[in-house]
């Protein structure tokens, strides 16, 4: 089976790494907050401290991954940050995994954060994706339907995988 990265290990990304273990996958979830990790390890992923503001944080964390999921849905904090998570920043981390082991990328394009950052980033992702010949899935379901977001998101990281 395969590792999945899932760079913002929230509540929703605890779920995910449990239906995904139940799939037979590897997780690995990041979280800002090293006293987070243990609500990450009891989902059965690997905790790790990255930032997604430093992606230099994140970048050590890759090795032996398969699929990223970048869920930054609901990432709050001042508008800018929030924005760079939706353009910049995702832009370099996008540019910096073509020479990584990482095959696939799962975007968050649903949530809180306003929806002409979520669409921006949509676009960055397959851009992207269609530049490095990276296969990638858009998540779009509303993640306040939590079980409709967990079968969504699950299948997003399978049909990344599948190709």
């Amino acid at each position: 089976m395969a590792r999945a990265l899932i760079v913002g290990c929230g509540c929703r990304g605890r779920a995910l790494s449990v239906a995904l273990g139940g799939a037979g996958h590897t997780v690995r979830g990041t979280t800002r907050d090293p006293s987070r990790r243990a609500a990450i390890e009891a989902s059965g992923a690997e905790a790790v401290v990255g930032d997604p503001d430093r992606l230099g944080t994140l970048m050590s964390h890759v090795e032996g991954v398969s699929v990223l999921c970048w869920l930054m849905g609901t990432a709050g904090g001042e508008a800018e940050a929030v924005a760079a998570l939706h353009g910049p920043r995702l832009q370099s981390l996008l540019d910096a995994l073509v020479d990584t082991p990482v095959r696939g990328v799962v975007y968050e394009a649903a949530g809180s954060v306003p929806s002409t950052l979520l669409e921006r980033g949509a676009k960055l992702a397959t851009d992207v994706g269609h530049t490095h010949r990276m296969p990638v899935a858009i998540l779009a379901e509303d993640p306040s339907d939590h079980s409709a977001w967990i079968e969504a998101a699950t299948t997003a990281v399978e049909r990344v995988l599948s190709h």
